[in-house]
């Protein structure tokens, strides 16, 4: 159990990614560490490029330069996670001093693991109380999937039971839901039969020991 608290910098992929932040913070207080990550609005600087090393610089020089954590969000895509983990500390290790690192990296998109919950996905849609079959993947079928987006896409439309223009409306508030089923996710939840959300849960154990072991 750590007693102070500890400073973050959070990177992600998109602001839509955001909620992650929330997420990587209660896993580190359950784990018995009060993390706060701050997300810098890159906005305020001149064009950011948006690889991983510059989005870092960018985001050290807003919250000031230090930090004990910096957490980045990848998805693994087509890379594979081994690869966006290499890359990710390849791009960082230069620049973030005495930082620890916790990768961020879902198998194949964040989409998958939102791909789980289909009471959350009901209700993001709109109708709670549906019962139209939503053709969701099982747990150990998700991180393989070629596009989860597009399939969660699919599901959110499918849960509605829209039709028509309504139908039509709700595909074009992907963005919205999406968000809501991230900030909804439950990281005590089905998530955790994944093997990509299991690295993060074991990295930021990790992060902890370390910092455990250092004030020791």
């Amino acid at each position: 159990m750590t007693d102070r608290p500890y400073s973050g910098l959070f990177v992600s992929e998109g602001t839509s990614d955001l909620p992650l932040a929330d997420l990587v913070e209660s896993l580190f207080v359950g784990a018995g560490a009060s993390v706060r990550l701050s997300k810098p609005d890159y906005s305020l600087l001149p064009k950011v490029s948006k690889d991983v090393r510059s989005r870092v610089q960018a985001g050290l020089k807003l919250v000031g330069g230090t930090v004990d954590l910096i957490v980045v969000h990848r998805d693994a895509d087509n890379a594979g996670h081994h690869a966006r983990q290499q890359e990710i500390r390849t791009a960082v290790q230069p620049i973030g001093g005495t930082a620890a690192l916790v990768p961020v990296i879902p198998v194949r998109m964040t989409e998958a693991w939102l791909l789980l919950d289909e009471t959350a996905i009901r209700q993001v849609a709109g109708n709670p109380r549906g019962r139209v079959d939503l053709g969701l993947p099982k747990h150990h079928q998700v991180e393989s999937i070629a596009d989860p987006k597009e399939l969660l896409r699919t599901c959110l439309v499918r849960a509605s039971e829209a039709g028509g223009r309504r139908r039509e409306a709700v595909g074009k508030r992907f963005n919205q839901h999406r968000r809501q089923l991230l900030e909804r996710l439950d990281p005590q939840g089905p998530v955790v039969r994944l093997d990509s959300w299991a690295r993060l849960v074991d990295d930021v154990d990790r992060t902890i020991k370390t910092w455990d072991s250092t004030v020791r």
